[in-house]
C-alpha cells in the first residue's frame, strides 16, 4: 500500500449518456427508455445522488439533448449534485475528454486543486449501480490510483483472425468482462486523455484519424491510461448484474432484474 491511500479528496462522478442506442431497434434513445417507469439514465444518477462516496457528478449528454435532460430528469427528479451538463462528443472516448476538459479547467482555476480527488466514470446504460460497487472501487483507487470494475468471465473466450477463424483460447481465469464505473486518480485521467487529445488532435472531427477501420483510438478509460500512461489498472469486483443495456433483450433482462 502506497501514500494514496492516506489521502481523501473530492470524489466527482462523470455519467456519460450520450449515445444514440441504435442496437436498442427504438426511436427513443436508450438512456430516455422507461424501465420500471423511470428513464434508465434515472437510475445512474440516482445512485450517484445517494451515495455517500460522491460529492458531485458532471452529466455528459447529446447536444440535441441538453436542455431535455436538465428540465425532465435533473430538475424534474431533483438531481442536485449533478452541477454540469456537458455535451458528448462523436465516440465514448472523445464525450468522457469533454468532462475531462472541465476538470482541467477547474483545476487550473481553483485555490483547492480537484487533481487531489478521484472521478469516477460510469456508463448510465448500466443501471444497476451499487453503493457496494461504488464502495468497493473507491477503496482499490485510494491504495491503486486506477481501477476497473469487473467480473470473471463465465465463458470461454476465443481470439481470432481476421477471417473469423480461431488462433488461441486465453485461459478463463485470466479472463474479465470489464464494466464501469472506471475509477482514477483525477490528475491521472485527466491527464491521461490530454495526451490522448493531444495525440490525435482533431480526431474527433476527422474520422480517418480516430484509429484503424476509422473507430476511436480507444474503448474504454482504462485504456487510455494503460496507451498514454505506465500506471497498471486493477481490476475489482463488479456485480453480474452489472449489465450494459445494449439490445431489447437487455432491457427485459433488466426487467426481471428490477423484479427482484
Amino acid at each position: 500500500m502506497d501514500g494514496r491511500a492516506e489521502e481523501k479528496g473530492s470524489c466527482t462522478a462523470v455519467v456519460l449518456a450520450g449515445g444514440s442506442g441504435s442496437r436498442m431497434e427504438s426511436g427513443v434513445a436508450k438512456q430516455f427508455m422507461l424501465l420500471g417507469g423511470k428513464p434508465l439514465l434515472w437510475y445512474s444518477l440516482q445512485a450517484v445522488q445517494q451515495s455517500d462516496i460522491i460529492d458531485r457528478c458532471i452529466l455528459v449528454a447529446g447536444e440535441e439533448s441538453r436542455e431535455y435532460v436538465r428540465r425532465e430528469i435533473v430538475e424534474k427528479y431533483r438531481f442536485t449534485k449533478v452541477d454540469a451538463i456537458v455535451p458528448g462528443g462523436t465516440e465514448r472516448c472523445w464525450s468522457v475528454e469533454h468532462a475531462m476538459a472541465v476538470l482541467r479547467k477547474e483545476e487550473k482555476g481553483a485555490r483547492s486543486p480537484r487533481g487531489n480527488g478521484y472521478v469516477f466514470i460510469h456508463d448510465s446504460a448500466r443501471p444497476f449501480l451499487t453503493e457496494e460497487i461504488l464502495r468497493r472501487t473507491y477503496d482499490a483507487v485510494r491504495q491503486y490510483g486506477a481501477c476497473v470494475a469487473a467480473m470473471p468471465s463465465k465463458d470461454t473466450v476465443k481470439i481470432t483472425d481476421e477471417e473469423g477463424f480461431a488462433v488461441s483460447t486465453p485461459e478463463r481465469r485470466n479472463v474479465w468482462i470489464i464494466q464501469t464505473p472506471q475509477v482514477f486518480e483525477a490528475g491521472l485521467i485527466t491527464e491521461a486523455y490530454r495526451r490522448m487529445a493531444l495525440a490525435y488532435g482533431e480526431a474527433e472531427a476527422d474520422a480517418s484519424a480516430r484509429g484503424k477501420d476509422g473507430g476511436p483510438p480507444v474503448t474504454d478509460d482504462a485504456g487510455v491510461v494503460e496507451r498514454f500512461t505506465d500506471v497498471r489498472v486493477k481490476l475489482v469486483e463488479g456485480s453480474y448484474r452489472n449489465i450494459k443495456i445494449t439490445t431489447p433483450e437487455d432491457l427485459k433482462t433488466a426487467e426481471a432484474f428490477l423484479g427482484q
